[in-house]
């Protein structure tokens, strides 16, 4: 798909159920009917950077911050591979508390299990991500978010949106699988800059693709803003799945929180991933990038089958392997 094609679909929506049926098509084709659940460990609220939609930006004083020891990360993992988790996540904020030894620790007691491992934890080094890789660590998630520049230094203050690429590249170059995403109906986005964002994931060749809406949250500088339109997030999730057959493609958190059957239309519209989180339930609802977020205390057990019961309930199956990108 070329770029006026693209954005074409995105300005009209008379094409939305042949677009949502079409990557269901595809994604079943190419990565067949399973739906890989992942267990994800948010382990820290403190971050040191102030992105302009995220309520654990460093300049919010109304959150109350936490961290997990690496102990207490090791065993939550531990407890989930138990349960039959075949990936763990490993997500916080920019926590520069966590330094690379105290992360390479981490992952190599968690790689000890027969377990594949994602980071998601931010801009680092070319030596820490390095590092990470040597320690065992398979994936890393880092979404670009917009690859508009002027829309994303503004959004984020004190950054620079080269190294947000240059990060992708080396993860690449380091041989991570790789993902990325953007964050849909940001103010002032328009359908233009989405299609090259699109287009971006396809250059990159990204191995996962997480597509967030966005999600107005009333301790930061956008609390004013409306919240993201679901069916503008799920049609840019189709489409990456159209034009990126074989990657994996979450059915995010944050589409069931606009909407409750919103993972379930996730699914139905070209992705084959769910995370689970499996945080401690006392510091689950700290992590609040955005409100009304993590709001379940079930344990980790009853976590993982009430998403196989989602899961079998429309028709999919519940993923056996570390659910790794299908080579075409």
């Amino acid at each position: 798909m070329n770029k006026d094609e693209i954005i074409e679909i995105l300005e009209n929506n008379f094409k939305d159920d042949w677009l949502f049926d079409k990557a269901n098509q595809i994604r079943l084709e190419n990565v067949g009917n399973c739906v890989h659940i992942r267990g994800l460990i948010e382990f820290s609220n403190y971050c040191k950077c102030n992105c302009k939609y995220c309520g654990l930006q460093a300049k919010n004083k109304e959150i109350e911050r936490y961290r997990l020891e690496p102990n207490e990360i090791i065993n939550c993992a531990k407890e989930a591979i138990q349960a039959g988790y075949k990936t763990i996540v490993l997500q916080s904020g920019e926590d520069i508390f966590y330094d690379t030894d105290k992360m390479c620790e981490i992952i190599r007691e968690i790689k000890k299990n027969d377990v594949a491992l994602t980071l998601s934890i931010g801009e680092k080094t070319y030596e820490e991500y390095k590092a990470y890789k040597i320690a065992g660590a398979d994936r890393y998630l880092l979404r670009i978010e917009t690859t508009d520049e002027k829309l994303y230094e503004n959004l984020h203050p004190n950054t620079n949106h080269k190294n947000r690429f240059q990060c992708l590249d080396n993860l690449k170059t380091l041989g991570y699988e790789t993902g990325t995403g953007c964050m849909v109906g940001l103010p002032n986005q328009t359908t233009d800059s989405l299609a090259d964002d699109i287009l971006f994931f396809k250059e990159l060749n990204a191995d996962m693709i997480g597509i967030g809406p966005f999600i107005s949250h009333p301790q930061t500088p956008l609390k004013s803003f409306k919240n993201s339109d679901l069916t503008l997030a799920l049609k840019v999730m189709s489409l990456c799945r159209i034009v990126l057959p074989n990657i994996n493609i979450p059915a995010t958190t944050a589409m069931e929180t606009l909407h409750p059957n919103g993972k379930i239309m996730a699914l139905n519209s070209g992705a084959n991933v769910i995370m689970t989180n499996i945080t401690p339930y006392l510091q689950r609802e700290k992590y609040q990038i955005y409100p009304n977020k993590n709001k379940n205390h079930i344990d980790i057990l009853l976590g993982r089958s009430e998403t196989e019961k989602l899961i079998c309930k429309i028709g999919r199956e519940v993923g056996q392997t570390f659910g790794n990108r299908i080579n075409l």
